[in-house]
């Protein structure tokens, strides 16, 4: 049986390399897409973890730009043959009230956030849907489900990705290709972690649970609704806040 294929945007950020370590370890290769400019630290990321050339592909995409993703993507899925597994996660935050807010801010977080499901998607679709049996897994935010003070445009867009996923589920269904979101609630990536002690606990005094999820509790859900396990499930957000927001 041949080797089943992952793509994953923002792969070697905090919870997509922890998505990449469950794939890989759930035996599938990996195509790890980053940001153009980033190569050496893509590279390093991959000596770092130790990855070899069968478990997975570098592939320097800019995840904003339509007519760049379809020529590299058009090439992978001829190249790699099949595309089993799709996985939505490159994301910024551009944060500050409305009032204040440029265009520059609410467009770039549109266009990382929400536009790139578009564009990333939309040329391995039909592949998907010939193949069957596919899944796409997005990445969208607590904040998507409740909204948050200073973040109207990342509010939106995560947001948008519910709409998305619901949606392109329903087109989906008869081709056996599931389409599903994951909500992280707070999360302990690097970027958090550099958040001053006090602003910290006073994230984590809002949350149930009293703790920040560990990217490696993301990445479990991503790995599930990517797994055979999660063939009947489609059109879905699952939350993973420690009971932050309950809908």
């Amino acid at each position: 049986m041949a080797v089943q294929v992952a793509l994953v945007t923002g792969a070697n950020g905090g919870i997509g390399s922890e998505i990449t370590d469950g794939l890989i370890k759930a035996g599938y290769r990996v195509i790890a897409s980053y940001y153009p400019t980033e190569e050496e630290k893509a590279q390093a990321w991959v000596e770092e973890k130790g990855y070899t050339n069968e478990q997975i592909r570098l592939l320097p995409m800019n995840v904003t730009d339509a007519t760049h993703c379809h020529e590299v993507l058009t090439s992978l899925l001829q190249e790699e043959g099949r595309m089993d597994v799709v996985v939505n996660n490159a994301g910024i935050t551009r944060d500050t009230t409305f009032k204040r807010m440029r265009v520059d801010q609410w467009d770039d977080v549109i266009k990382t956030n929400l536009n790139s499901l578009f564009y990333v998607t939309q040329p391995l679709f039909a592949a998907m849907c010939e193949q069957g049996n596919t899944r796409i897994v997005n990445i969208t935010s607590v904040n998507g489900l409740k909204g948050q003070f200073g973040q109207v445009n990342y509010s939106a867009a995560k947001a948008g990705v519910i709409g998305f996923t619901k949606a392109l589920a329903a087109e989906g269904a008869k081709f056996g290709v599931t389409v599903n979101a994951v909500a992280p609630g707070y999360t302990g990536t690097a970027m958090v972690a550099a958040l001053k002690p006090e602003v910290l606990e006073s994230i984590c005094e809002t949350i149930p649970m009293r703790r920040l999820a560990l990217p490696s509790e993301i990445a479990s859900a991503v790995i599930f609704l990517a797994s055979e396990n999660a063939q009947y499930i489609t059109g879905e957000t699952l939350s993973v806040n420690g009971g932050l927001y309950m809908h």
